[in-house]
């Protein structure tokens, strides 16, 4: 059954553009549609058409910043016949517009304004240990809190390492979210934005939080596999693509047990 789901992912990568339908990829499976739908959300954490819609959303982003393509044509080349619901699902999962983030990819990212707290009620706070799985270079370690599986749009609230140790997400606001965390190589932050790939992946989820809570979660990263989905958000391409720090997304930068730093974007997410 696991490689069932793997060979149905591999599909979906070098097929993207298709119109695959959940019965084509069933059948790919040799599986019912029923428990195919429910073995890949036992394996992934989320459902075959998402899991897709990532897919095709990667890609689309790989070919902004790769090509000279428009819009209407990326949308095309990804498997959408509608550049509206195109351009609303890619705003809605990245955070910003095609056009915006092929921008973006030339300017650098401004800084994002902070969003104050909504009602008297404090806050939740989430923090814990992080563990990377053996790396042999340098890494950045982004962290956040999501209302989604899948790692897109805004976060609640990011922290940013530069190695395991503590991270601290503040100001996160109540309901349920899932805790997500990617390290990227530092080689990478220099190379090509679209040719960057996470080297370790850790989650956790559902977590339900509540004004004023103070939850303590550890995460173990393990190495990037097949069952992974991809990464929606405009980081890690953007971060520091641009070195002037003022044109960078809004991490106030902060000293935490000694000499160690770490940035962290609070609020990002109403």
């Amino acid at each position: 059954m696991h490689n069932a789901v793997e060979r149905v992912i591999s599909i979906m990568w070098d097929r993207y553009h298709e119109p695959l339908s959940l019965d084509t990829m069933a059948d790919s499976a040799f599986l019912s549609r029923f428990y195919f739908s429910r073995l890949f959300r036992s394996k992934t954490g989320t459902s075959p058409g998402r899991f897709l819609t990532a897919i095709r959303l990667y890609k689309a982003k790989n070919l902004l910043l790769e090509t000279d393509m428009s819009v209407t044509d990326v949308a095309y080349a990804v498997g959408y016949n509608s550049l509206g619901t195109f351009i609303s699902r890619f705003t809605r999962s990245v955070g910003v517009s095609p056009a915006r983030y092929r921008w973006l990819a030339e300017h650098g990212i401004p800084q994002l304004p902070r969003n104050p707290a909504a009602g008297p009620r404090r806050r939740a706070t989430i923090s814990g240990r992080l563990v990377l799985p053996p790396v042999d270079v340098p890494v950045k370690v982004y962290v956040g809190v999501f209302d989604s599986p899948i790692v897109q749009g805004l976060p609640a609230s990011c922290d940013i390492l530069e190695a395991s140790g503590e991270y601290q997400l503040r100001d996160v606001p109540e309901g349920e979210w899932y805790l997500r965390a990617a390290a990227i190589a530092l080689d990478n932050i220099t190379a090509r934005p679209s040719s960057r790939r996470p080297l370790a992946v850790g989650s956790y989820d559902p977590l339900t939080v509540t004004a004023g809570a103070d939850l303590t979660i550890d995460l173990d990263l393990h190495p990037t596999g097949v069952f992974d989905l991809p990464i929606l958000v405009a980081l890690p391409e953007l971060d520091n693509h641009v070195p002037n720090s003022r044109t960078r997304l809004n991490f106030g930068r902060h000293e935490r047990r000694g000499s160690r730093s770490s940035r962290m974007l609070n609020g990002a997410k109403s």
